[in-house]
């Protein structure tokens, strides 16, 4: 038994149910994949040591250390200050 289908054109093609089934089968396996692979990337987990791995990375840099230690400098000064004063 050979299935017909109308094309945009209008035109009729024959279509083979096992052909069918085959891109059917093809089209479940291709949308399994993609299913897979949103939910790998919307793993909550995933996102956060991504997140923690890219903010260690910028810290690393140097430019970025010297910054953050000058801060932690200046806050210990302000703190020892403050509490001379009192």
């Amino acid at each position: 038994m050979r299935l017909t289908r109308v094309d945009m054109e209008g035109t009729v093609a024959d279509r083979d149910p096992d052909t069918i089934k085959q891109e059917i089968d093809q089209a479940r396996s291709q949308l399994a994949s993609t299913v897979d692979s949103l939910a790998e990337r919307a793993n909550p987990r995933r996102i956060a040591d991504d997140a923690k791995a890219k903010a260690i990375s910028f810290v690393k840099k140097p430019a970025v250390a010297f910054s953050l230690a000058g801060v932690g400098v200046l806050i210990a000064v302000l703190v020892v200050r403050r509490i001379r004063n009192r």
